[in-house]
């Protein structure tokens, strides 16, 4: 069996690691990086956003472009996670992220009861409390079936996001409960149609 060089081989995997890793970070106007040990700290218009970074991995700024650069080969693996994670943060302080959500249901709804706290009537025998986390922000429509996610850290976002889609996941008969706008669902055929 023929097998290329092995110095070919290599240059093919540097070639292809990490396109994420590599991408420039464009830091708009208005946006401050700081580096403290391995701690980036994002400021923006929007808010402060805190990030580590994976051992081997630092960032170097000049002329409103940001570049992680990894000290060798071995920390190839978190290379691109490092780089996605300030992208993240950068685009969070200038833009923010958001999830679209939705309730489906006959009676199910969502309404905010003071600041910090978000109710779900989902069928059940009691309607559900869910206490907002600091830095998360609800938007809900008048019909109160759909809403929004929105904070500046976008992992904070996507995880209450998953835990709220949790409390009634949609099932997989009539697809009732919380979801993901434009979430794309298996549907099972009931006891008449599996006839």
């Amino acid at each position: 069996m023929w097998t290329q060089p092995v110095a070919a081989r290599r240059e093919r995997d540097e070639a292809t690691m990490s396109r994420i890793g590599k991408k420039p970070i464009s830091v708009p106007a208005g946006v401050k990086i700081s580096v403290v040990g391995n701690t980036v700290t994002v400021q923006g218009p929007k808010g402060k956003v805190e990030n580590h970074l994976p051992p081997g991995i630092q960032l170097e700024q000049k002329d409103g472009v940001l570049n992680a650069v990894r000290e060798s080969d071995q920390y190839a693996a978190m290379h691109g996670l490092a780089r996605a994670l300030v992208n993240n943060a950068v685009e969070g302080v200038t833009k923010g992220w958001t999830r679209d959500m939705e309730v489906v249901g006959v009676g199910y709804r969502v309404e905010l009861k003071g600041k910090g706290i978000m109710v779900f009537t989902l069928g059940y025998s009691h309607p559900i409390e869910y206490p907002l986390p600091t830095g998360i922000e609800i938007t809900i429509d008048p019909k109160q079936t759909k809403f929004q996610v929105l904070g500046i850290d976008r992992q904070k976002v996507g995880q209450v996001a998953a835990e709220m889609r949790a409390l009634r996941p949609p099932d997989p008969y009539k697809q009732k409960g919380v979801r993901y706008v434009g979430e794309k669902l298996k549907k099972k055929a009931g006891k008449a149609g599996a006839k």
